[in-house]
């Protein structure tokens, strides 16, 4: 039988979040995890929507009991969480009370023209809800392989990564002159602070993603050595948080003062919903500032859905702060299997088959896979993709549906090959910077434009010819085509 991606990884995201009972929606067909038992709303537009629910569930008595606006009436990220009934009630698909809270609005919603009130989703690290693939180990030379004999500019671009944070032994491998910094996956401590959870497992087993961070800034650091690269550790629980706690974190993460660029290679589908209502605040600031630039993973769902919030990128007056990016596949010259496409996908680049640094550099380190590969490729496409190679035998895959293959484990000592948008977006993170570098531009939204303008070459993806970003120090891949299958 083969692997069912998403229940794997809903599972695993309710373990690691086991305080926040989950649910899939939407309803009809699942593509999306968010809270159960709770709605979002701005501050200011919470009463309205406490007051609605609770006017419209008291038809059936009693029910009205758990609507309350769930923490206080002012909030770092700027909306509120509102309890509409309880999170421990029926199973893992679907809510019912979430589902009725929503349609009890619409009609305020039609008149005043916009959402009120949305789901409190799950955005993760690319989604299906994983990564393209699953790390490999490789040895040099990375691809991209650094950019040598870079001069420093005496004025490094900032760049924020919104991430997984950074191994303990990142340090070790950054000796060409990047400046790298930022949280150790280990619970959100900063560097030399005490942390509340430990990367690896009680077998000695590397949890899954804790690399996921490190991986980005090597690739940004590659392309772009005059870089001063932060990497927050938010995304720590399988790689996934709350839209509502994630509006809150990058705040948090700006307070210091806005940085050049933010990358963030996370998101989610949201249904019907035009915006993160959770992320709303955070992008409107993000509007407002007169130079930092998002560029944001498109995600791995091979779907035209737009997946937010790189789908910000296509929204009236969003053009300039944020960059949606795509993944082509190892040739360069296609569009990835699993890479999300559609006309608010703004370009694309490699993101099959990348290495860049991961973990085990000083000690090796063991990884236990996840996911089971496929037999063919779960898009329909006829390339030996990443669903199918480097085979392999997971652990969540083997759990829903056991065979009598043994789970399959590796070991890392430094440098691994991984795929998705995920990883395809720090390299238009690194080529941006670079030009700014270049060019001596200090506005971002700016040096993305004349980047895109003069450099930008061109692609296939389902079809249709898109803007497509190659670093200079990236080397294709051949690409296997498979017979057909009969």
């Amino acid at each position: 039988m083969a692997p069912d991606r998403f229940q794997e990884q809903f599972d695993q995201i309710q373990r690691a979040m086991a305080d926040i009972p989950l649910s899939a929606g939407p309803d009809d067909a699942p593509e999306f995890l968010y809270e159960k038992g709770y709605v979002l709303a701005r501050d200011e537009e919470a009463h309205l929507v406490v007051d609605a629910v609770a006017d419209r569930f008291r038809e059936t008595p009693g029910r009205e009991r758990l609507v309350r606006r769930a923490g206080p009436e002012t909030n770092l990220g700027g909306v509120s969480r509102i309890q509409v009934g309880d999170p421990g009630e029926g199973g893992g698909w679907s809510d019912r009370n979430v589902s009725d809270a929503l349609r009890v609005m619409r009609d305020q919603e039609y008149r005043a023209g916009r959402r009120l009130v949305s789901r409190n989703h799950m955005v993760t690290i690319a989604v299906n809800c994983c990564p393209g693939d699953e790390p490999v180990p490789r040895a040099l030379p990375r691809n991209p392989e650094v950019v040598q004999n870079a001069l420093p500019s005496g004025n490094p671009v900032s760049v924020l990564v919104i991430d997984t944070g950074l191994v303990r032994d990142y340090k070790a491998y950054w000796e060409e002159g990047s400046s790298i910094e930022g949280d150790l996956n280990r619970g959100g401590g900063s560097i030399g602070g005490d942390g509340r959870v430990d990367p690896i497992d009680d077998r000695g087993i590397l949890k899954q993603y804790v690399g996921h961070g490190t991986f980005i800034a090597g690739l940004v650091a590659a392309v772009a050595p005059d870089t001063r690269i932060t990497v927050r550790n938010t995304l720590q629980n399988a790689g996934a948080i709350s839209e509502y706690e994630l509006g809150g974190k990058l705040f948090e993460a700006v307070s210091g003062g806005w940085p050049d660029i933010i990358s963030l290679s996370a998101g989610t589908p949201n249904g019907c919903h035009s915006t993160l209502k959770g992320l709303e605040p955070f992008m409107e600031a993000l509007r407002a500032q007169d130079r930092t630039l998002l560029v944001a993973a498109a995600g791995n769902n091979s779907s035209a859905t737009p997946f937010w919030p790189a789908a910000y990128a296509a929204l009236p007056g969003y053009e300039d702060a944020v960059v949606s990016v795509g993944a082509l596949r190892g040739d360069g010259e296609f569009g990835a299997c699993f890479s999300n496409h559609g006309s608010w996908v703004k370009v694309y680049a490699p993101g099959e088959g990348l290495v860049s640094t991961f973990t085990g550099i000083q000690e090796p380190v063991r990884y236990e896979y996840q996911h089971s590969t496929y037999d063919a490729c779960r898009y329909g496409f006829s390339y030996a993709c990443t669903c199918q190679r480097p085979r392999h035998v997971g652990a969540l895959s083997e759990k829903r549906h056991p065979t009598p293959d043994d789970v399959e484990t590796t070991r890392f000592d430094g440098l691994a090959q991984w795929s998705g948008t995920s990883f395809a977006t720090p390299l238009v993170v690194g080529m941006i910077a670079d030009y700014m570098t270049a060019n001596k531009e200090t506005d971002p939204r700016k040096a993305a434009r004349e980047l895109f303008a003069a450099n930008t070459g061109l692609a296939e993806v389902r079809g249709c010819c898109v803007p497509a970003l190659r670093p200079t120090t990236w080397s294709p891949t051949s690409v296997v085509k498979l017979p057909s299958r009969s």
